[in-house]
């Protein structure tokens, strides 16, 4: 099987201070791995890097697209890579106020997703819409309500129906439960988890909550102050972790 995803030797930094410093990574399909280190650490940076929202220093990005072929993506143009980010890519935001249209309706953000790759019906795109709704467990009756009006777990699962309609192959996720309660974390942690088998999605999930990675990813990647200090299985990782910071990870986990 030829892998999905590729980055090789990504680094970036902001002055003296290293983003990210040499990071390799390959995503094979239907794969899921998982980012993790404490704040500051690099992995927001690295996710940014990845997902052609900021350009690195060095290194490149490749994926192998049905409409592009095998393609490194910082070569790409912007409206390329905007087309990539509409059709074959999506972006889950740690705040979901950030990938929605707090203004438009429910239904219209996951609408308008279908709309910019050339649908124009408006009774297929209301029915897709309303379908997705029920996929992630939201009230269809509230189809015509702003985000606004939504709790937070709530809104984090519209933006999850919203990236997901139009059937992307690769989705990036930045703290996805970051903010939630324990008992939304729980369910929002169950609905990932059955959409990324059920639809065999490749993610790439960034996070600082090791149970987020033991229930989700397949691999785990470890990085402190903007370098990548272990990899691997993810339940290997955690239950006999080799490096010194992995191992403080873990246990100060265990001790809660």
């Amino acid at each position: 099987m030829q892998p999905l995803f590729e980055a090789r030797g990504i680094s970036k930094s902001y002055g003296s201070i290293i983003g990210c410093s040499d990071v390799n990574l390959t995503l094979y399909p239907g794969e899921v791995i998982g980012i993790v280190g404490e704040s500051g650490s690099g992995k927001s940076t690295l996710l940014n890097c990845l997902s052609a929202q900021i350009i690195p220093d060095n290194g490149e990005v490749l994926f192998r697209s049905p409409s592009h072929g095998d393609v490194n993506i910082l070569q790409l143009t912007e409206a390329n890579q905007r087309y990539l980010a509409r059709t074959e890519w999506a972006y889950v935001h740690q705040n979901p106020r950030d990938g929605l249209r707090m203004s438009v309706s429910a239904g219209g953000n996951i609408g308008e997703r279908l709309m910019n790759i050339g649908s124009r019906h408006y009774g297929n795109i209301r029915d897709t819409a309303e379908d997705w709704m029920e996929r992630v467990e939201l009230n269809v009756g509230r189809i015509d309500h702003r985000p606004s009006t939504f709790s937070g777990g709530m809104q984090q699962r519209l933006q999850i129906a919203r990236n997901l309609v139009t059937g992307p192959r690769l989705i990036f996720m930045d703290e996805p439960t970051g903010g939630l309660d324990v008992s939304v974390q729980a369910r929002l942690l169950d609905l990932l988890r059955s959409l990324v088998q059920e639809l065999s999605l490749s993610v790439i999930i960034v996070t600082h909550d090791l149970a987020v990675v033991r229930m989700l990813a397949d691999k785990m990647v470890v990085m402190q102050r903007g370098n990548v200090v272990e990899t691997g299985l993810a339940d290997q990782v955690l239950d006999d972790p080799q490096h010194p910071y992995t191992q403080l990870l873990v246990s100060s986990i265990l001790r809660v």
